[in-house]
């Protein structure tokens, strides 16, 4: 935890927190933080800066603010497009998106996508939530990605893509014989990453009529978490 992230019901007055979750055993345990500590703090959709312990118990803690003027850092400007993962593997995908600055992911269906993945609880938005968070205290980021659930891939793709894609650069992420995926951009864009097992060919072209064109980061093919941490990285 690099940041402390403050929800709006631990305040008890406009500079005073009250801390008494996972984050005071964070504190107590990991920082082994002490009664006058400085320590980085961040209001979940809101600036960062820092509070000073000032009371620390078995069972809660209380932090004074001292300054909450600092911006988050800025986002990618990028919409991720990603066939549901494994449920496991979400939570991982979760973390790593929000830790690597993605600021929309579309979670859609795809024909390897397996049924009982759309019964998973970590769908759940609480459970969403809080692996985002874990993303944004690793990275210092105080701003929650947008998570948006599409679970009929024709139809999302066909009338509402269409839209997303305008005015960006639009691409999948897919083995095969297609160009090398494009390296350090400053333009907007669109990517579209599949299952474990890629995109079908149907798929594949569909997303290309949209304005999503294949492209490729070798022979070597990726888990899903990998070739998100692989494409972000080689984009941005």
């Amino acid at each position: 935890m690099n940041l402390l992230l403050l929800e709006e019901a631990d305040f008890i007055a406009a500079d005073r927190v009250i801390l008494r979750d996972r984050r005071l055993t964070h504190m107590q345990e990991v920082h082994r933080a002490a009664v006058g500590d400085s320590l980085r703090v961040g209001r979940i959709g809101g600036l960062m800066g820092s509070a000073e312990l000032v009371r620390l118990e078995a069972k809660e803690a209380e932090l004074v603010i001292h300054s909450l003027d600092q911006p988050p850092p800025a986002k990618l400007p990028l919409t991720l497009l990603l066939a549901l993962p494994r449920p496991k593997m979400l939570r991982r995908v979760l973390q790593t998106v929000a830790s690597m600055g993605v600021p929309k992911v579309i979670l859609v269906n795809s024909y390897r996508v397996e049924k009982s993945f759309w019964q998973t609880p970590f769908l759940e938005p609480e459970a969403i939530r809080e692996q985002l968070i874990l993303g944004l205290e690793q990275s210092r980021d105080s701003v929650l990605p947008e998570i948006i659930i599409e679970k009929r891939f024709k139809p999302f793709v066909e009338d509402r893509l269409p839209a997303l894609v305008e005015g960006t650069l639009g691409l999948v992420g897919h083995p095969g014989d297609y160009p090398a995926c494009p390296r350090g951009l400053d333009e907007a864009v669109t990517l579209a990453i599949g299952p474990e097992g890629g995109w079908i060919p149907y798929e594949i072209d569909l997303l290309a009529k949209t304005g999503l064109q294949p492209v490729q980061l070798g022979a070597r093919i990726l888990r899903v978490e990998t070739a998100v941490t692989a494409l972000l990285a080689r984009l941005f």
